[in-house]
């Protein structure tokens, strides 16, 4: 008996690697690699997306803007190339949603503080206060890491625009004026290409955990 099992031991363990092989291979086949949708304007709720863009079915991406951050810093979308970066809008004296979604920022900073492939950018809705010693107090008061986090201000009508045209995060209708303002509870998860990957509901702790897995999956296209 144990010359037979000698015999046979070799093609016993060759045959029982190859079986976990076939095994993975068919787990692999039936279980498709998960993959994040590239969203464009037709595919998000109209009440969201500026009219001028609602009908836009591919090609969407971010546009091009000129921001200052909390520490009088010009930030440009060359700041975010080839990076994967999540997006918000704000303003400091906010007393309903916006401190939860900061703290669920925050919460996101300490998960990527050591991830060089992902950034933040937070963008006040309420320029005409929140003005960059104001944006650095706030930062200074969270725990804000300049490396990773940009609370940018700005021109009143670009940030506007990129909220609606360019993120498709807010509901409210307006040309940007003195009396306009927005208002929305949205994250946005940008990929390298400028491309909106995901939109989550900042305030629910649910839908943060969601943005985090996505991002670990949006991280695997690019390795």
């Amino acid at each position: 008996m144990r010359k037979f099992f000698a015999r046979y031991k070799t093609f016993a363990i060759v045959l029982a690697v190859l079986s976990v092989i076939i095994v993975f291979c068919i787990y692999s086949l039936l279980k498709p690699e998960e993959k994040l949708p590239v969203f464009q304007p037709d595919m998000v709720n109209a009440e969201l997306v500026d009219s001028t863009v609602q009908y836009v079915r591919k090609y969407h991406r971010i546009a091009d803007f000129e921001l200052v951050n909390q520490n009088g810093d010009t930030i440009t979308e060359e700041f975010y190339d080839n990076k994967i970066y999540i997006a918000d809008f704000f303003f400091t004296t906010c007393l309903t949603i916006c401190p939860v979604m900061t703290d669920h920022m925050i919460k996101i900073q300490e998960e990527i503080k050591n991830d060089p492939e992902v950034l933040l950018l937070s963008h006040t809705v309420f320029p005409v206060s929140d003005s960059v010693p104001v944006l650095k107090e706030y930062a200074l008061e969270k725990g804000v890491l300049d490396e990773k986090w940009n609370l940018v201000t700005g021109d009143k009508k670009q940030i506007y625009d990129l909220a609606r045209k360019s993120y498709l995060a807010t509901k409210s209708t307006g040309d940007g004026g003195k009396y306009d303002m927005i208002h929305t509870e949205n994250f946005v998860l940008v990929d390298k290409k400028k491309r909106i990957r995901g939109f989550y509901d900042g305030t629910k702790p649910e839908a943060i955990e969601d943005l985090l897995h996505d991002l670990e999956v949006l991280k695997t296209e690019y390795n």
